[in-house]
């Protein structure tokens, strides 16, 4: 049986409006953690509030008036941005649960404009932290939504990620009301920016697909996939831990294969885009002496990550659940194990039929 974790309370998502935030929200409300007092969509989109809550009222046509009595209701919309702190102080004054999803998430914009992301997923972190550690808030439970290019990261994106992950987790010192942890996986399938997506615009246009290199493996995860991360992760994360997914990974060409099927669409080598990585890596060989097995309630298996400050992590660990680094060029999917994870994530309906 699950716990009902999040049964009468006040939950905010930040970034609740993004690719992760709105299948999050949407599984909060369906009551698998229990039923909330009240969730709060916190970002800087109103377009994307305004479509959000006339998804969740059911009228497409809805006009303005929508949002008035916004917080008189179950779902409830706060527009701000992480980056302002006088905006992150209200929206944490009544919350319980925190899941800060918002962030700067695409590696060409992250490089091309490297403060915005600092901006965003750092300072964004510091806020967060800041508003709810010198406040008198309510809040007893942190979770941050983190990403595979946090681990040893070669590009911006995943560098201030990794600062992120640090700054989430080192809220956790000096204090015991409040609980902080992270989530760390991989593609997200159908997220926006991403290769998936890509490959089937390309392809609907007659190719070519482009590919990177023929040798880039990748952990993918569907959306849905992420939300039970997110939920196991609030279930048997320990504060201070980065909880891990065990992900089998794909080849980037099997992805595209797949997608292609028997179309005379040709797929071209275009090289390594600039910071990025053949292969992913979720847990480092630094870290791996520092990293536990964990079972889950709604996927199976878990590594955690235990804090690398020793007045959080609580003691060594005598026998660590992994010996070296953990990388997507390990357990890689065949090519029909890709097929039955795109048709999961709605992609195609069967070998190179794009949905």
């Amino acid at each position: 049986m699950v716990e009902k974790v999040l049964e009468g309370k006040r939950v905010l998502v930040t970034g609740g409006t993004g690719s992760l935030g709105k299948p999050l929200v949407r599984r909060i409300l369906s009551g698998d953690l229990g039923n909330p007092a009240s969730v709060t969509v916190f970002s800087r989109d109103e377009g994307k509030h305004h479509q959000m809550k006339a998804d969740w009222k059911h009228d497409r046509t809805a006009t303005n008036d929508i949002f008035y009595h916004n917080f008189e209701e179950l779902l409830e919309f706060r527009l701000g941005d992480v980056r302002d702190y006088q905006a992150v102080v209200p929206a944490v004054r009544n919350a319980e649960v925190i899941f800060h999803a918002a962030a700067l998430k695409q590696v060409p914009s992250c490089e091309y404009f490297p403060y915005e992301a600092v901006r965003t997923n750092i300072d964004g972190a510091n806020n967060l932290v800041r508003a709810i550690r010198s406040n008198d808030t309510p809040v007893e439970k942190v979770v941050g939504i983190s990403t595979d290019k946090a681990c040893k990261p070669v590009n911006v994106m995943g560098m201030t990620k990794a600062i992120q992950e640090r700054v989430l987790l080192e809220g956790n010192s000096g204090q015991n009301e409040v609980d902080f942890t992270c989530v760390r996986y991989g593609n997200v399938v159908s997220s926006r920016g991403s290769a998936i997506p890509f490959f089937r615009d390309q392809i609907r246009h007659g190719g070519p697909v482009t590919l990177t290199t023929k040798e880039m493996t990748r952990f993918l995860i569907t959306l849905d996939q992420a939300v039970d991360v997110v939920f196991d992760s609030i279930l048997h994360a320990k504060r201070g831990e980065i909880f891990v997914p065990r992900l089998p990974s794909v080849r980037m060409e099997d992805v595209a294969r797949a997608m292609i099927g028997d179309r005379n669409v040709i797929i071209e080598e275009i090289g390594i885009r600039p910071g990025e990585k053949v292969h992913e890596i979720m847990v480092s060989e630094e870290e791996s002496v520092r990293t536990l097995e964990r079972k889950g309630t709604f996927r199976e298996g878990y590594y955690a990550i235990t804090s690398i400050l020793p007045e959080v992590a609580g003691g060594s660990i005598e026998e660590p659940a992994i010996g070296s680094e953990y990388s997507s060029r390990m357990e890689i999917k065949g090519f029909d194990e890709v097929v039955d994870l795109l048709k999961e994530s709605g992609y195609i309906e069967k070998v190179g039929k794009v949905a």
